[in-house]
């Protein structure tokens, strides 16, 4: 199996978009499976590595990546050594970021005997869920989205109506990593942004919009993200697939650092459920 670590794709924002990809080399074009982590995530949390893997051995194409301002670094992909970063990061960044990742796959001579890019897909992890939703609905090149634990609406998570004045007064607030204990801001650019973007970030809108086939994956132990909201992206969505993991937590039961030699159950589960959807 082929696999690059690391690789650094240029983005828009000054920051570098840390990438790997996984794929056997058969010098035949395989469908292309880009997958974005979620909030406080990065590409080589928990068991991502073993699930891309997976991905690879099934035929697929398969790149995951840091978002420019997740806080990783180059040096660091792992964990969030860079909190300035991780605090100017908004949605619109991402979707930049992820625009970035497929003009790089698109046009990369590098694997242009591996790569159908007319075949790509994008599978998008919590908040990255509501990503890769956005993205489908405005990329004619995404053939296929996939929505794992996905949250629906941005609207509610971007700010409290309480400590609106606060936050713009101070221009930060902290969120409490309870794995690394750091205190992760958010400085207000992140509300700011999302009112000037609310129409295209409407993740609701884009779900009723998009043509292409959906599946959603959620575990019936979520507490992070509750299951409603699966349930409001297949009411949107109508012809979307709707997959219920049973007894899977919001990360399919892994967690990081994982040291086992294999995924959870219930995260092979998902990864068959995806790979049997992107192969129809």
């Amino acid at each position: 199996m082929n696999i690059i670590k690391n690789k650094v794709v240029d983005g828009k924002h000054n920051k570098p978009i840390v990438t790997d990809v996984f794929y056997i080399a058969t010098n035949q074009p395989k469908k292309v499976v880009v997958f974005c982590h979620g909030y406080k995530g990065f590409k080589d949390w928990g068991a991502w590595n073993l699930m891309a893997k997976a991905f690879a051995k099934a035929g697929f194409f398969f790149i995951k990546f840091n978002f420019s301002h997740n806080g990783g670094t180059v040096e660091q992909p792992i964990d969030f050594p860079d909190l300035e970063a991780f605090g100017n990061n908004n949605y619109t960044k991402e979707l930049d970021d992820l625009e970035s990742v497929l003009d790089w796959i698109s046009n990369n001579s590098d694997f242009k005997n591996e790569v159908n890019i007319d075949y790509i897909s994008l599978i998008g992890h919590s908040r990255a869920g509501g990503i890769v939703l956005l993205k489908s609905n405005e990329d004619s090149r995404i053939k296929k989205v996939i929505t794992l634990a996905g949250v629906c609406d941005f609207a509610k998570r971007t700010a409290t109506i309480g400590d609106l004045e606060e936050w713009e007064k101070t221009g930060v607030k902290y969120v409490l990593n309870g794995r690394t204990k750091q205190k992760m801001p958010h400085f207000y650019q992140f509300y700011l942004d999302f009112k000037q973007n609310e129409n295209r970030l409407n993740i609701q809108k884009a779900s009723e919009n998009i043509t292409i086939p959906h599946l959603i994956i959620h575990g019936d132990k979520d507490t992070s993200v509750l299951i409603d909201e699966a349930e409001n992206l297949k009411k949107w969505n109508p012809k979307s697939e709707y997959q219920i993991i049973i007894n899977a937590d919001h990360v399919f039961n892994v967690s990081h650092p994982w040291i086992e030699k294999k995924m959870s159950q219930e995260l092979i589960e998902t990864v068959d459920v995806c790979i049997n959807f992107l192969k129809e």
